[in-house]
This record gives structure tokens, C-alpha cells and sequence, in this order.
């Protein structure tokens, strides 16, 4: 991961998220929405990457949710 406020869809992205702890993971899913903020107010329309990855991320986030049986 890198530095940057966002990440562009020729940035590198991890393959496997499941590693990555969730203060990184965090700020990974904050890049990625500066992406699609960006990629919506200069080209009206989000890359299919970063729309991609912004799935990987939620779908992420989701399996670390704790499940309350009731």
C-alpha cells in the first residue's frame, strides 16, 4: 500500500485482504472511495477496477462482522 490519498486503478492492490489488519484495511477502503469520488467529479462515471475493489473491500468488512445468533 502506499501513501497516497487514493488509489488509481493502476495502483497495486492486494490479492488477498483476509491478511491485511483492520487499520490498514481501513485506510485502504478510504483511498478506494477518494478514487471513485475523484473518478466521479472528472470523468462522471466510475472505473470498473475501482468499483471492483470497492466490492472486494465491503465483501471484506462484511466476513469480519461478528454474527450474533438469536
Amino acid at each position: 500500500m502506499t501513501d497516497k490519498l487514493h488509489l488509481t486503478p493502476a495502483d497495486p492492490f492486494p490479492e488477498e485482504l483476509s491478511g491485511i489488519p483492520n487499520e490498514k484495511l481501513q485506510v485502504l477502503d478510504s483511498q478506494i472511495q477518494r478514487q471513485l469520488d475523484r473518478e466521479i467529479v472528472v470523468d462522471g462515471e466510475t472505473d470498473p477496477e475501482t468499483e471492483f475493489r470497492h466490492c472486494e473491500l465491503d465483501d471484506e468488512f462484511e466476513s469480519r462482522e461478528p454474527t450474533s445468533e438469536v
